[in-house]
């Protein structure tokens, strides 16, 4: 983790005054605080149920406790979730949100609706830690790690939006979590842990590990850790095939090269042919889009139970990338599924709010610099 030396990364997010932050808090946290207040052990299970359950916003509203307790909480604790600074939705029905943080930072997360599945797309950092040419969020500098309860927090405010307390059972619109937003998540591990354990406790969210896939650029030294401990999905951006062009496009390469990646890849504990990683490969124009790349990840990945997600390059103003065409697009593809890897082409979602792959942050990064520009310029500001 020495990307993040220099950095006010581990920061925690400031407190509300004298009041705690209690979401984010884990099992025994939330014991020790029950304690802390003069209230027996089982008060502790409780509040974890309105708090995790019933997503409450208000304390008053935990109605099984105490005045005097509720009281007490009012005083010591808050129930804030990220504010949302700013809602949109696309044409096609995905859904984004521009979050605020107590210190004022900002992060965004992305709602995708389909058919058969919602899947909810979070932030573990604000900004990244990683450069990756074709990204443009990674253009955008590392500020710091988020919190376990900014992490949770998006949950439930994506839930708050979708009406979904208490959590259901069945038919719900919020079915999936993708860590796949701003940062690197394995540089944030154990926040992302702790986060991770709150959204999967089944007296709480309650969403399962098969329903939470976790996104790295391929930090080799965490992704045993996390398959051990947490038990998620896997999904490692690849997006190349030889290390001289990962190199270029994915810097982190230069540390965990291909093979040492696809080692880590191969042990991850619990991966088989019915539980396969995901490869996500962003098709690049002239850069490893071409037929031998193709048989390249092929050969790759003969022996590691994996699909591949085809990503077509969003564009953003000044990238030196363009997509790669349809048709090359479509013949990379059926070359993978000629070699017996699964290949589908994931279609462009939020395009038009700048919620697509590699997008997020960009539009409200420009807003603030635009806005900064024109309070330090008397001649930019209205008359």
């Amino acid at each position: 983790m020495s990307q993040l030396a220099h950095t006010d990364a581990f920061a925690p997010p400031p407190e509300t005054g004298a009041r705690r932050h209690l979401i984010g808090l884990d099992p025994a946290a939330m014991g020790e605080a029950v304690r802390e207040l003069g209230e027996p052990a089982f008060r502790a299970k409780q509040l974890w149920q309105w708090v995790y359950h019933h997503g409450a916003r208000d304390f008053a509203a935990m109605r099984n406790l105490s005045k005097s307790f509720r009281a007490r909480l009012a005083e010591a604790f808050v129930l804030d979730r990220p504010e949302a600074a700013s809602h949109q939705v696309s044409g096609d029905g995905t859904q984004k949100w521009l979050l605020s943080f107590a210190d004022g930072n900002q992060a965004e997360m992305v709602y995708i609706p389909e058919a058969d599945r919602g899947t909810l797309c979070i932030s573990s950092q604000v900004g990244c830690t990683l450069t990756c040419r074709f990204c443009h969020t990674g253009t955008q500098r590392l500020v710091r790690n988020l919190s376990p309860g900014e992490i949770v927090g998006q949950v439930m405010l994506a839930r708050d939006f979708l009406g979904e307390w208490p959590s259901p059972k069945d038919e719900r619109g919020l079915t999936n979590i993708v860590l796949m937003g701003m940062g690197e998540p394995l540089y944030n591990y154990e926040n992302v842990a702790q986060a991770m354990r709150i959204v999967m406790d089944p007296h709480g969210i309650a969403l399962g590990k098969r329903r939470i896939t976790l996104s790295t650029a391929g930090v080799v030294p965490a992704m045993r850790r996390c398959g051990e401990e947490l038990g998620v999905n896997l999904a490692v951006s690849l997006h190349a095939t030889t290390d001289a062009v990962r190199d270029r496009i994915v810097p982190l390469n230069r540390k965990y090269p291909i093979a040492e990646l696809l080692d880590a890849c191969r042990a991850y504990p619990g991966v088989h042919n019915a539980r396969r990683i995901t490869f996500e490969y962003v098709m690049l124009d002239g850069v490893n889009d071409s037929d031998a790349d193709a048989e390249r990840l092929a050969e790759l990945l003969k022996d590691i139970p994996a699909k591949v997600n085809l990503i077509p390059f969003n564009p953003w103003p000044g990238t030196e990338f363009a997509c790669s065409s349809w048709e090359r697009i479509e013949r990379f593809s059926d070359l993978l599924a000629e070699r017996h890897l699964s290949a589908p082409v994931r279609r462009p979602r939020g395009r038009d709010i700048l919620a697509a792959c590699g997008q997020l942050k960009s539009a409200s990064e420009r807003q603030r610099r635009a806005a900064r520009t024109t309070l330090n310029d008397p001649a930019a500001r209205p008359v």
